[in-house]
């Protein structure tokens, strides 16, 4: 293993010196005068030049940037309708729209706060914007009750669910479990039957689903947003959204 390493860290140098590559015919195991041989060479060649080691970094992170965009890509692709059309998340916006915006939240994010206008008024300005609505609470165990009872909320209604969904984005400080259920009374649901209904496995199937397809996409932050075949882990204004939405519905009708 040594050895073609050695050799593969010769042929590199070969080439950034301007020199013919070795045959794999000629890649044979190196004796160990060779190898010191080798050594010397690559130790002399990396003192006088050590930008190429700089250059080698910059090459390496710049295709693995390239290959984990497209693994995100075949991912997003193996599960598109878990991510836009399960019928166990939440939807807002126009129901029928040529582009579908996922979010992946949790009601402790600050940043999913500060997103939540720009959201509504990006969606509202263009008008054929689906919203999917991923609960992710991610920041504690408070993070966690809200999104169960807002689970809650969404089997009832979909009006229930924008109400509260609203009035916990709009709620400025932490969300703890007491300011939790007195937002929830205040929305006009019966707390003690919340209480009751939270911790029903359907609401922890939910849940998994979407930890596993986070997991699977390697979602480890809100707010992150899906539109298309993007995947953004930050807080975005409206002109941002306007543009990747925009992006979207080009690469749609490309495709058609």
């Amino acid at each position: 293993m040594f050895a073609k390493a050695l050799a593969a860290t010769v042929v590199i140098l070969g080439l950034a010196m301007g020199a013919a590559p070795v045959s794999a015919q000629e890649n044979t195991p190196l004796t160990a005068k060779q190898a010191d041989a080798v050594k010397k060479i690559v130790r002399d060649y990396l003192m006088e030049h050590p930008e190429v080691l700089t250059e080698a970094l910059e090459s390496l992170r710049e295709r693995m940037r390239v290959q984990a965009e497209v693994d995100a890509r075949k991912m997003l692709e193996a599960r598109k309708d878990e991510i836009f059309k399960s019928a166990d998340d939440p939807v807002g916006g126009n129901l029928k729209g040529d582009v579908t915006l996922v979010q992946f939240f949790d009601y402790n994010c600050g940043f999913c706060k500060q997103t939540f206008d720009a959201i509504w008024e990006a969606v509202k300005a263009d008008g054929k914007v689906k919203v999917v609505f991923k609960e992710y609470p991610i920041l504690g165990p408070d993070s966690v009750v809200a999104a169960r009872i807002a689970l809650v909320a969404k089997a009832q209604s979909q009006a229930k669910y924008d109400e509260l969904h609203r009035a916990f984005m709009k709620f400025r400080g932490r969300l703890d479990e007491k300011t939790i259920y007195r937002i929830a009374g205040e929305t006009g649901f019966n707390v003690e039957q919340l209480k009751k209904d939270i911790n029903g496995a359907e609401i922890d199937r939910q849940l998994k689903k979407t930890f596993d397809l986070a997991h699977a996409l390697d979602i480890g932050g809100t707010p992150t947003f899906i539109v298309g075949d993007r995947v953004v882990s930050s807080a975005l204004d409206q002109a941002t959204l306007k543009q990747l939405i925009d992006l979207a519905r080009k690469a749609t009708a490309n495709k058609g």
